[in-house]
């Protein structure tokens, strides 16, 4: 394998978490998961979101830079590949969605002190798909306080994620995720192993999926 450190990202509901389970298992990857669900904030986010907006991206800071501090620092013999399923920055990215302007300039101040002390991705791997097929994704998998996330939340997420991308010149395989089904379709996964297998430049490369 060519790359050490692979994040996989993507809007709610894209199938980061997935990807990155079937990917570990079969590169023998050590494998970070964000524990989302440990953020007392998130319920109540979707709730009242100006209430809860800042102190639920700062404790998911404080969290994302806590594990992914801990996993990268931690030598491993036996597994050299290291899989994420969140970047560091999605922080910020967030952020920008969901504070006003005041919150997030005080936000970025925090994100500018702690991000350089996190080890950026040899690649990236986005997955995107349309907002109907993460809103199909999300009701799949019904988490209760997901259940009404507003399709142009979900749209002003997608292209922060992107515009980010396409502005850092990010090394990203773009993986169009509209029919992805990686635990159902074997040849899905392989377009994304083959595509990490690649000697790509730095940039933005798309890959689409077998239908």
């Amino acid at each position: 394998m060519k790359h050490q450190f692979i994040t996989i990202e993507g809007n709610i509901g894209a199938g980061k978490t997935t990807l990155s389970n079937i990917l570990a298992q079969k590169l023998n990857a050590k494998l970070i998961l964000e524990q989302f669900a440990d953020n007392p904030f998130l319920p109540k986010f979707y709730e009242k979101p100006d209430q809860y907006a800042f102190p639920l991206e700062l404790f998911f800071m404080a969290e994302r830079y806590k594990q992914l501090k801990d996993f990268l620092h931690t030598q491993d013999l036996f597994q050299e590949v290291t899989i994420s399923d969140y970047l560091f920055t999605k922080c910020l990215l967030f952020a920008k969605v969901n504070l006003p302007d005041e919150e997030f300039r005080l936000y970025q101040k925090l994100f500018d002190i702690i991000h350089q002390q996190i080890s950026f991705p040899d690649i990236l791997i986005y997955l995107h798909a349309p907002v109907q097929k993460l809103q199909d994704n999300i009701k799949k998998r019904n988490r209760s306080y997901e259940q009404d996330i507003k399709d142009d939340y979900l749209f002003n997420l997608q292209e922060t994620y992107t515009s980010y991308i396409k502005q850092h010149n990010i090394k990203t395989i773009f993986i169009d995720a509209s029919n992805a089904d990686f635990i159902g379709n074997e040849a899905h996964v392989q377009v994304v192993i083959d595509a990490l297998e690649k000697d790509l430049p730095q940039g933005q490369h798309y890959f689409n999926l077998p239908s």
